[in-house]
């Protein structure tokens, strides 16, 4: 017999009522569940997102208004995009340096699993310039409400160290 949770009330949302609030009150994440094995949120799109994001699970993408446009790199350090427009969606495997990037009046529905205690999600920023790596940030995400990509950009552009290049010497602009 299936052992079922206690007291447990199956999330039902509205997606677009949850669009239209992140919209009128300019956050950037509403999480909908979090639980042991699974997690889904709505992000809305941020204007000036460059990092690339190492989930150490896999990941659903659902454009539920707007396009995104997926940077990603493949094995070989190339930088790679994939275009999804609304009504799309896309599966990344764990692992996968990727940078969604979508505009503020764009959303998209992400659904994984839920991080393991002390599990480690990576935040790296590459050079405009030269492609050379300049910073990677570190951390462990234990409530996706609390927007841990917003605290990964505090942590590289609050830093102009962060932001200067190694190798050419660039320093990348703030867009904040």
């Amino acid at each position: 017999m299936l052992k079922m949770p206690p007291a447990f009330q199956m999330p039902n949302v509205n997606l677009e009522e949850v669009s239209a609030e992140l919209a009128r009150t300019g956050k950037r994440v509403h999480v909908l569940w979090q639980e042991a094995e699974t997690l889904a949120f709505v992000a809305r799109g941020r204007e000036y997102r460059s990092e690339f994001h190492i989930n150490p699970a896999d990941e659903v993408m659902y454009m539920l208004r707007g396009e995104m446009r997926l940077h990603y790199r493949t094995s070989e350090g190339k930088e790679e995009v994939s275009v999804l427009t609304e009504g799309s969606i896309i599966y990344t495997p764990s692992g996968i340096p990727h940078s969604p990037r979508f505009p503020p009046d764009a959303f998209a529905l992400i659904i994984e699993r839920k991080r393991a205690a002390g599990e480690i999600d990576a935040f790296q920023w590459y050079c405009p310039k030269c492609d050379d790596l300049l910073y990677e940030g570190r951390f462990v995400v234990s409530d996706y409400a609390l927007d841990p990509v917003s605290t990964a950009y505090a942590a590289f552009f609050d830093s102009e160290q962060h932001r200067t290049c190694g190798g050419c010497g660039n320093v990348t602009p703030d867009p904040r």
